[in-house]
């Protein structure tokens, strides 16, 4: 080797570790600017986290306030500390824990009987366009009428007991379920159902391989918006025929006209509905992060 070539290739490592600590340096700093960019999504977080605190204890404050003043009436409205006290001796005395897990209990088989029948039904639908043009304007209709008005027929029917309830929570979330995931179904990529064709890929095969996995976080959605509608069911029910859960409770304080009593089975109601919306929203992100 000469001495002139030498040199190039001398001058050509250092310019290409040169490019390298150049490259190096500007990963470095994409990765230090998604730091700071992810920090500031967690910093933003916890800045929304400590307004909706402050605008829950701001609320609370003044509603007390108000009571204790005498602007709002405590016969209609109660006040915090009020509804604290019975909290307390509701869950001292163990009835508490009664109405709520009957509550739940219910609710959970009513949210995953209509959640997992509603898929089961729109599969079906999706496997046979002819079903579903059969089936469509029965379940226009079905969606349109107020399901909770349909409540005491059901109660009649089933029976006075937690299976009216159970079946009233059904009711209202399987026809949105239906209507919700059909529609998914559907809108999947129709070149990618058309390539799996193209493998001789059976009905089944694109069910499993195409269309339920590119529609899991569509899904997950649906469970969240029947948490609310299974809850609605419930109480609906136990408004009309039970003897134990939350809306038995709130039933039982607007007859005796203790308002406290209401106020109490409305925030445990939220407080319960929050925390099983919470549940869904972890399973998720724990999707989410696994793909």
């Amino acid at each position: 080797m000469t001495l002139g070539k030498f040199k190039k290739n001398k001058q050509a490592s250092k310019m290409s570790s040169t490019a390298n600590d150049v490259s190096s340096g500007e990963k470095k700093e994409m990765s230090v600017g998604y730091k700071n960019y992810l920090r500031s999504i967690k910093v933003e977080k916890i800045k929304v986290l400590i307004m909706q605190l402050v605008l829950l204890v701001a609320i609370l404050v003044l509603w007390e306030v108000l009571a204790n003043k005498g602007v709002i009436s405590t016969f209609l409205f109660s006040k915090p500390s009020e509804i604290y006290d019975l909290f307390m001796r509701y869950m001292e005395n163990g009835k508490l824990w009664i109405h709520v897990k009957t509550s739940v209990y219910e609710t959970m088989l009513g949210l995953i009987i209509g959640t997992v029948g509603g898929v089961l039904v729109a599969i079906l639908l999706w496997a046979s366009p002819r079903l579903s043009k059969v089936l469509d304007p029965f379940l226009v209709v079905l969606n349109a009428l107020p399901k909770t008005a349909l409540a005491p027929i059901v109660i009649v029917w089933v029976g006075a007991n937690i299976k009216g309830i159970v079946v009233t929570a059904i009711l209202i979330s399987i026809v949105v379920t239906i209507l919700s995931a059909y529609n998914y179904f559907i809108n999947v990529d129709e070149e990618k159902i058309k390539m799996l064709k193209s493998f001789k890929a059976t009905k089944l095969q694109i069910l499993f391989k195409l269309i339920l996995p590119a529609n899991i976080g569509n899904l997950i959605n649906i469970v969240k918006i029947n948490i609310g509608m299974a809850w609605v069911g419930v109480i609906v029910g136990e408004f009309l025929v039970s003897r134990n859960g939350i809306g038995y409770l709130i039933v039982y304080g607007s007859q005796v006209f203790k308002l406290d009593i209401v106020m109490m089975g409305v925030f445990v109601l939220a407080v319960c509905a929050w925390v099983m919306y919470e549940i869904v929203n972890i399973i998720e992100k724990l999707y989410k992060n696994y793909r």
